[in-house]
């Protein structure tokens, strides 16, 4: 009888144990559990940045496309008068006119327009009459953005070609992700004498 109270007693688990191997268990859960989280938080956030670069990409796609097929590019400040000349500006400028790709000549109210308004990107379709914004509140577009026109006047044996700079921030649950982008597009219509 005491070899079998022996066993008994030597057999099975304590309560320290169990209370112990429990414990270890619940901090290790608890860690797990923490990690998962930390990488679900992490997804949305890329995610939602995503969205946000997408949103910029198209604005920039826009651009890209309404300027390769239009013609007659010229810069200009904003509230400059219309024109109907092309004009090359090197040294960049806030505001883009062109000729889209149905055009009436000496009509400037059929021009389009993309102008940079810091923080905003804005274009008009009917010669700056109306405008809408392209980006969204939480893209803030700076001051460093600009477009650079060349080879836009007649006969200079350059094809036109526009470089778009958009520099600025991404705000997003109040964290500041500062990006650049760069494009440079060539006009569809050959222009070389």
């Amino acid at each position: 009888m005491k070899e079998k109270r022996k066993k008994l007693k030597t057999s099975g688990y304590t309560i320290i144990e169990t209370m112990i191997a429990v414990s270890i268990f619940l901090v290790v859960t608890m860690v797990g559990m923490d990690s998962l989280l930390n990488a679900n938080l992490v997804h949305r956030k890329s995610e939602d940045m995503r969205s946000i670069m997408d949103s910029l990409s198209f604005i920039m796609e826009d651009m890209s496309r309404n300027l390769r097929t239009g013609f007659f590019y010229h810069c200009g400040l904003a509230g400059e008068a219309a024109s109907e000349d092309p004009v090359s500006c090197l040294n960049g400028s806030a505001q883009i006119v062109f000729e889209p790709e149905e055009f009436v000549y000496d009509d400037t109210s059929n021009q389009w327009i993309y102008k940079i308004v810091p923080p905003n990107i804005e274009k008009s379709t009917d010669g700056g009459i109306t405008w809408a914004t392209l980006n969204t509140s939480d893209v803030l577009i700076g001051s460093g953005s600009k477009f650079i026109v060349s080879g836009a006047e007649a006969g200079d044996d350059a094809q036109p070609m526009v470089r778009i700079r958009l520099m600025g921030d991404i705000f997003y649950k109040n964290i500041k992700t500062p990006f650049a982008l760069q494009t440079t597009i060539s006009q569809r219509l050959v222009d070389i004498q």
